[in-house]
């Protein structure tokens, strides 16, 4: 190939990738759609810039990441891009668009380190008070906060606390749970939050047994994630609490208020079931600045 590729070669080499990505790769539509989006708006910025397609190039395609950076795009949607740009070219080098040229340079910018948002105690009384007042069944109720307490509580995701098993109420000193990658870890269990599960126990009207799911909807089907998302989404709005806040987030104020008391951090991993002790550590990222805040608001040589 030519230093430049024509408009011709690059409609033929773009047709002929897509044809591949959908008879080879099983490519479903939408992700097709997707991909050649990607590649488009990477050509189009190319041709804008030089005019013409040519080769690989790392100044260009720096160029290019700056320009979608400065859009706003969020980091999957970059990664997402990029990776059709690497697979639109591999498939040019294999089939004579492109000569032999390393791409193995064409990477995202690193994903930023986010840091957990943290949520005070007293909204998490707040969250557990507007339940208890919410006009729902008393069933209902006690579901909800024995929920909610088992995240925040034990730290728990999501996905873990629905696991629970009618088997494993009522709850003792310990839980033993499998997260992320099927590995296991035993989690102790505070007084108040088995209370709160065991009285969602004896008060559900629906009796699930032995390795059945323990967690019920209204209607008594096993409870999903999407109906406790809506529900703290529903409680988040009346309290005019931020946008950040989820269930999620109550198993990041399990580690930031551990870690604010004093617990160690190779224990909070351990809780928490982290693979990577750098994984909890952007837990101190929050507490340093809670203290820094601290700090502002009550130092007399800070007013």
């Amino acid at each position: 190939m030519s230093a430049e590729t024509s408009k011709e070669q690059l409609l033929s080499w773009r047709e002929g990738w897509l044809n591949w990505l959908r008879a080879e790769r099983n490519y479903a539509d939408h992700t097709l759609d997707g991909y050649a989006r990607d590649v488009d708006i990477y050509l189009s910025f190319l041709q804008a810039n030089e005019g013409v397609l040519t080769p690989p190039d790392r100044h260009d395609f720096r160029a290019f990441l700056a320009s979608q950076q400065a859009d706003d795009l969020g980091h999957a949607t970059l990664a997402r891009r990029v990776s059709a740009v690497r697979n639109f070219y591999r498939f040019g080098a294999r089939n004579g668009y492109l000569g032999d040229s390393d791409i193995s340079w064409m990477k995202p910018p690193k994903r930023p380190h986010v840091i957990p948002k943290d949520l005070p105690q007293t909204d998490i009384k707040d969250i557990l008070n507007i339940i208890e007042n919410s006009g729902q069944q008393e069933w209902q109720q006690k579901r909800d906060i024995g929920f909610l307490m088992l995240l925040y509580g034990c730290g728990l995701r999501i996905s873990e606390a629905l696991s629970l098993t009618a088997a494993d109420v009522p709850l003792s000193d310990w839980l033993q749970i499998t997260g992320k990658g099927g590995k296991t870890r035993d989690v102790p269990v505070l007084e108040e939050v088995a209370k709160a599960v065991n009285k969602a126990a004896e008060a559900c009207p629906f009796q699930p047994e032995g390795n059945e799911p323990f967690w019920r909807s209204n209607r008594g089907g096993p409870l999903n994630a999407r109906a406790v998302q809506r529900m703290v989404e529903a409680i988040r709005l009346k309290l005019g609490l931020p946008a950040h806040v989820t269930p999620h987030t109550l198993r990041h104020a399990f580690a930031t208020h551990l870690l604010a008391g004093g617990g160690d951090l190779r224990a909070i991993q351990q809780l928490l079931g982290h693979a990577s002790l750098s994984t909890t550590q952007r837990y101190t990222h929050v507490d340093s600045d809670q203290l820094l805040d601290v700090h502002k608001q009550t130092h007399p040589r800070a007013k």
